[in-house]
């Protein structure tokens, strides 16, 4: 089964860390993901920008609707993501657990399939 973890950040936290702390931070990511690519089930991972450089887009009869950033109403932003294999949710679980972003911000596990319910 395939698994994405979404790194849910503290807009404040990020802004208030050192350039040291966010390379540190970095690194132990660093880590993270080569162990699950040594393990064979990685999938991808990325970090992304400020939310000051989105864009919300929008299209609604026809219409489209593009909203700079910053957003004023996240509290939490989606700092990055981690998508893996494996075989089941509680190996998803542990493997959410080691994810070293859990210790500084809300690491959130999705499993990756259809987007509507049969």
């Amino acid at each position: 089964m395939a698994y994405m973890l979404l790194v849910m950040e503290d807009g404040k936290r990020k802004r208030s860390r050192t350039p040291e702390e966010g390379r540190r931070e970095m690194e132990r990511m660093g880590g993270f993901v080569e162990d699950l690519k040594a393990r064979g089930i990685w999938k991808g991972s990325d970090s992304l920008r400020s939310i000051t450089e989105g864009v919300r887009v929008q299209v609604r009869g026809g219409q489209s609707t593009f909203v700079d950033g910053p957003f004023a109403e996240s509290k939490e932003i989606v700092g990055g993501y981690v998508a893996f294999d494996c075989a089941t949710r509680e190996e998803a679980l542990a493997i959410a657990r080691q994810c070293p972003a859990a210790e500084w911000s809300t690491v959130e596990l999705r499993e990756i399939g259809v987007c509507y319910e049969d």
